[in-house]
């Protein structure tokens, strides 16, 4: 089941759910919105090798807004930090932002129990499309798990404050 809005300001509030920024006004009938962070990030790289750490370019997103291009893979974080213990946090691009032709976290939206951080958004777009820093840009929302909750994420992602790039090869062996 998806936690309604007014069940999560009542989880936040109870300390279950926690949204460093939280404003009320950014609170959806069954979702919070999240807002962009002024900062980019796109690997240099025209070839990715998931056996690497592959190196990232940070690119500042001005008060007067970024044009983002079609064919270019931009990480970016959300302002807000997020932690969550007793839920699923799922995240999901806008429909006004799907409607500009902008994907938000087309394949990772799916959260763990017990991540806390700023989240990292894949982000592409279908064609060149201007972005601001503060813009809401994407949606959590809140599943209720089936079971007892055992284990808790404790990943290479945890605790991230800045968007993080791939780290697949600290799975499968690469080279740092």
């Amino acid at each position: 089941m998806i936690l309604t809005g007014n069940e999560i300001k009542i989880q936040r509030e109870a300390g279950t759910i926690y949204i460093e920024d939280f404003d009320e006004a950014r609170l959806g009938p069954n979702s919070y919105n999240l807002r962009l962070a002024p900062e980019l990030l796109i690997y240099p790289s025209p070839i990715l090798d998931a056996r690497e750490n592959n190196p990232t370019a940070s690119l500042a997103i001005p008060p007067e807004g970024i044009v983002l291009q079609p064919g270019r893979l931009y990480l970016a974080k959300t302002l807000e930090y997020t932690e969550t213990h007793n839920f699923i946090p799922m995240l999901e691009g806008r429909s006004s932002v799907g409607r500009l032709g902008i994907s938000i976290h087309v394949t990772a939206g799916f959260g763990d129990i017990g991540y806390a951080g700023n989240w990292t958004m894949e982000i592409h777009c279908v064609q060149p499309v201007r972005v601001y820093p503060g813009m809401e840009i994407c949606q959590i929302y809140y599943c209720s798990p089936v079971g007892a909750i055992t284990k808790e994420y404790h990943g290479k992602y945890q605790g991230a404050t800045d968007a993080v790039g791939s780290r697949l090869w600290q799975e499968i062996g690469g080279n740092q």
